[in-house]
């Protein structure tokens, strides 16, 4: 059966994740300790730390180390190669790793840079339209003249992850539910990710990607940006520049891997969140 691996990103994520995968893998651990400087196991697993592992600087290094170990863990068990990759936001590092454009090492201090600059941005929030199609999103925000918030995730058909200032975000939920959405679920994120407001980030980013190179994807990984794979190492550091202020296309991406003629989903990370959303998507 052709498969494809998914890496979610930032709201699945909790305490206990990554319990089963870092006593098998303790050098890759090791590693990813030294780099972050502090211990990965004990911000995932100690009760103590369940806050801090939502603060999206620890949140992203952690969720790229599980999702990463998570894939070794099927490739080995499994023996069966995915023809495509793909991953939600920050799930992207770990599809990139996975594919051979770069090494676990500099995945994760992409990701633990990435999550620092994003973390500097606040005074934003996220929140999920539940069962209103995008068109009619835009047209509730213009009609409230909330232009400033962004459509982030474009989720599914029925699904679409706004993103924008917390004062405009904080009375969306009536006249979304007033135009026919059947919930308004303001989400378990640290920032305004994937708004107008991560450009300067995106910029700032932009320029610490110089710093790295990157190698053709062995394995196809599909760009939020495009939903399409990426052609080469040359595309890598523009496109992941761009994801942190662009809208994520999952839908379109999970709709090319079909026509592509993948026929089973591994969701590799905590978690079965993209799991869920694959029975929404026509």
């Amino acid at each position: 059966m052709t498969r494809a691996f998914l890496f979610p990103g930032q709201g699945s994520q909790h305490t206990g994740m990554g319990e089963h995968l870092f006593s098998v893998f303790p050098e890759i651990v090791a590693e990813a300790d030294e780099i972050l400087g502090y211990s990965l196991s004990d911000l995932c697993l100690c009760a103590q730390n369940t806050e801090k592992l939502d603060h999206t600087q620890f949140t992203q290094p952690a969720l790229y180390v599980v999702s990463c170990l998570q894939a070794m863990s099927e490739l080995v068990g499994s023996g069966s190669e995915p023809v495509f990759l793909a991953g939600h936001s920050v799930g992207e590092y770990a599809a990139l790793c996975t594919s051979g454009a770069f090494s676990f090492a500099d995945g994760l201090r992409l990701v633990a840079k990435r999550g620092e600059i994003m973390a500097k941005v606040t005074g934003g929030g996220m929140a999920a339209v539940i069962g209103l199609e995008p068109r009619r999103i835009k047209e509730v925000l213009s009609e409230i003249g909330s232009e400033d918030v962004d459509l982030a995730n474009f989720n599914s058909p029925g699904q679409t992850v706004l993103s924008g200032p917390s004062a405009s975000m904080e009375p969306l939920g009536g006249p979304m539910k007033n135009a026919g959405a059947k919930m308004f679920v303001p989400l378990k994120v640290s920032g305004a990710f994937h708004s107008h407001m991560m450009e300067q980030p995106s910029s700032e980013f932009s320029t610490f990607l110089e710093g790295f190179s990157f190698s053709d994807p062995k394995t196809p990984v599909i760009s939020n940006v495009e939903a399409i794979p990426y052609s080469g190492a040359k595309d890598i550091p523009d496109l992941l520049a761009k994801q942190i202020h662009s809208s994520v296309r999952w839908a379109e991406t999970i709709q090319f891997m079909r026509s592509q003629g993948v026929e089973e989903f591994v969701e590799c990370g905590p978690g079965k969140v993209l799991k869920k959303l694959l029975r929404q998507i026509p």
